[in-house]
């Protein structure tokens, strides 16, 4: 992509997907180049409510909402380079395959995501993408996932 990184605040993030808390499980989306990769920031808090439940005494974050996390940085990708912002999209998982959990995370930690797309273009509703999500440089959780995007007419 020959133009410029761009990047989506958390007030831009609300503006493209639907979630928000306690669901809201990406603070924002940098590097975003075209709908082809971005890299996606979680500020892991104690005060999310899976950890009241995932453990006591051993707040550990559910391996499904680091999918989810990395699912809603593929999210914001797409509609930051189609130009989504408060057009109502929906996106839903088709698929999640090759998932691998490999270190904790944990309240404290701040939870980087780097998303590929590995198939997808503008107007289509099936896309493909694979992704890590790593702490401080080291590998938290991969996978590749199938998301149909529900985009609405121009």
């Amino acid at each position: 992509m020959t133009e410029s990184l761009k990047s989506a605040d958390i007030h831009l993030i609300q503006r493209i997907i639907p979630h928000r808390y306690p669901f809201l499980l990406v603070d924002k989306v940098v590097d975003i180049d075209g709908y082809q990769s971005a890299r996606g920031i979680k500020n892991v808090t104690m005060n999310e409510p899976h950890f009241q439940g995932h453990f006591p005494g051993k707040p550990i974050m559910p391996g499904v909402t680091i999918i989810e996390a990395m699912a809603q940085t593929a999210a914001v990708m797409v509609g930051t380079a189609l130009e989504m912002q408060d057009r109502n999209m929906l996106v839903y998982f088709m698929a999640i395959d090759s998932a691998k959990f490999r270190r904790m995370v944990v309240p404290g930690d701040v939870l980087e995501m780097k998303l590929h797309t590995t198939r997808g273009k503008p107007g289509g509703k099936v896309w493909k993408f694979s992704g890590i999500a790593e702490v401080e440089g080291e590998l938290a959780a991969e996978a590749e996932f199938t998301a149909m995007m529900d985009l609405p007419k121009a």
